[in-house]
């Protein structure tokens, strides 16, 4: 496997017929949102990733989220058993994608739920939102997965928002950040540095500095440049509209320079 490398799955056709909780159905431009997948994954690529794609899931609208179907910790991947049941057929594809690309399998299973955009992984820190689509027995077992590999877990509660990763990320210093109107519990987080945008909390960390997130947030990528940080905007409107960000639409397998 190369030293960097996310998984991603483009859009079904069915996309604007995804799943919308926090926010108002706005319609979603198909072909639009293609388009910004593809500069979305050749970002990853012109920034040393090398990008695998899961089989499509044509009839999933949600299967583009790809973060949500699985947990990455070490060479472990946990297949995630979604709290929204329509949602679950999005696992196959995952699963067969990471055991072709020789990580160990576990899985979430009934009567647990978890979502991976839940869980905030900081260094050997494992901070697990625990709220709508994660249930307290999708806590247990991620715990009973990831902590003999010697990962702490944290629960955090997550109530305003759909996953904990649509309030918080974190920089590559370790730094956790959030729009505070969001964020349930700032004081859990160890350092938490409040971002001017809702979108402004969505970073994937490239390497090297170079953070990606969305273009709607130009305030917060500010921000970040005045941290000595090199913000790379990509523009995912559709998929925000569905409440997506930009972790969403890829899980970083393997990282051997972080």
């Amino acid at each position: 496997m190369p030293s960097r490398t996310a998984l991603v799955r483009r859009a079904s056709p069915r996309l604007s017929q995804g799943l919308v909780t926090h926010a108002e159905r706005i319609p979603v431009d198909a072909g639009l949102a293609a388009e910004q997948w593809e500069r979305y994954v050749a970002v990853l690529a012109e920034h040393g990733w090398d990008t695998v794609e899961a089989d499509r899931a044509d009839d999933c609208p949600d299967g583009v989220f790809v973060e949500d179907a699985v947990v990455m910790f070490r060479n472990v991947a946990l297949i995630a058993r979604s709290g929204a049941e329509s949602r679950r057929g999005e696992t196959p594809g995952v699963e067969e994608a990471l055991v072709r690309l020789g990580c160990s399998v576990n899985r979430i299973r009934e009567p647990g739920t978890l979502d991976g955009g839940d869980v905030l992984k900081i260094g050997d820190t494992v901070y697990v939102g625990r709220g709508g689509r994660t249930n307290a027995e999708g806590v247990r077992q991620l715990r009973a997965a990831f902590e003999p590999l010697g990962a702490c877990v944290v629960a955090v509660p997550v109530s305003k928002v759909l996953h904990l990763k649509s309030a918080v990320t974190a920089l590559p210093d370790g730094t956790v950040i959030g729009y505070p109107p969001l964020v349930d519990e700032p004081s859990v987080f160890g350092r938490f540095l409040p971002v001017p945008e809702e979108a402004g909390a969505h970073v994937v960390l490239l390497g090297g500095g170079d953070l990606l997130l969305a273009a709607s947030a130009p305030k917060s990528a500010e921000l970040f440049r005045e941290l000595g940080f090199r913000p790379v905007a990509v523009d995912i409107s559709e998929f925000e509209k569905l409440e997506g960000c930009v972790t969403c639409l890829s899980v970083r397998v393997r990282d051997l320079h972080t």
